[in-house]
């Protein structure tokens, strides 16, 4: 059964897949596509439902020319979904709740593309309870997405990042990261080094409670994203202002290293929206 916050999208890829499987994706492999890759010979390639009649006049050896073409073929598509402490901050939703939304979506997404998909969970360390490997069975995909409602875990960091790398695949894929991206700066630029065979597309969530909706004045509760921690705070203008800053300048750190490595973030609050989600590839890989 198809969980109603799987929202499908559309994406491409900017590169040529090296699947030998038939997709929707421009490939390298020759096939029955529609991409233009060259002339060659009948004898080379026999194939007479090919055959180019104005090349096969120009030829000065006389010989009759096929057109060749790249086949079209799938690529493998990886949701990596951040379960460390900082995802069960709760504003307008628990972030891990819209982590849930993201993945299905993508699970859904690669489906209809007929790509292969796979989950992995992690946070101090890979989630073998929220991992699967590459492949078509969407519906056992959604049921262990599903699951991750249930998650709880407090007082763990998302070190379990560099362990990922050896969970994906050889071939170039499209990793959606999908995290509030709560951890040390060199962390993730280990991470992204790491992983740069891949097109990583980092889906971060935040939440305005965590930085602009604060208490005017008096005492609140802050969660600590590191640590998971609760405690309070005095609140008055001075520091409400000191938080914004601080998320700005966190917000300008991520983007610079993201840029780094040709990555363009895409921001999600309360809810995800698969028509942004679609607009984002026509932008930044159509």
């Amino acid at each position: 059964m198809i969980p109603a916050y799987a929202k499908p999208f559309s994406y491409q890829i900017p590169w040529k897949s090296s699947s030998i499987h038939a997709g929707d994706h421009r490939g390298s492999q020759r096939g029955l596509g529609f991409e233009y890759r060259g002339n060659v010979s009948l004898i080379d390639h026999p194939d007479a439902r090919r055959m180019d009649l104005r090349q096969t006049l120009r030829d000065p050896y006389e010989q009759i020319q096929v057109k060749l073409f790249n086949q079209d073929n799938t690529t493998p598509i990886f949701a990596l979904c951040d379960c460390s402490s900082s995802m069960q901050y709760k504003g307008y939703v628990r972030k891990l709740d819209l982590a849930m939304e993201v993945a299905a979506s993508v699970a859904y997404s690669a489906f209809n593309a007929g790509d292969v998909f796979s989950l992995i969970g992690y946070n101090h360390e890979v989630l073998e309870d929220f991992t699967l490997p590459l492949s078509h069975h969407v519906y056992q995909s959604f049921e262990l997405i599903d699951q991750l409602k249930n998650y709880k875990q407090m007082h763990i960091d998302a070190d379990g990042i560099l362990e990922v790398p050896q969970y994906l695949s050889q071939h170039r894929g499209l990793v959606f990261w999908i995290s509030d991206f709560h951890m040390p700066l060199e962390l993730l630029e280990q991470a992204l080094n790491a992983m740069s065979v891949h097109q990583i597309v980092p889906v971060v969530l935040w939440d305005d409670q965590e930085y602009k909706k604060l208490p005017k004045f008096g005492f609140g509760n802050m969660l600590d994203p590191e640590t998971g921690m609760s405690r309070s705070i005095f609140f008055r203008d001075s520091v409400r202002k000191q938080f914004e800053a601080v998320f700005m300048k966190r917000k300008e750190q991520l983007e610079n290293i993201f840029a780094s490595f040709d990555y363009q973030p895409i921001y999600l609050k309360e809810s995800f929206n698969a028509e942004l989600m679609s607009e984002y590839f026509e932008q930044f890989m159509g």
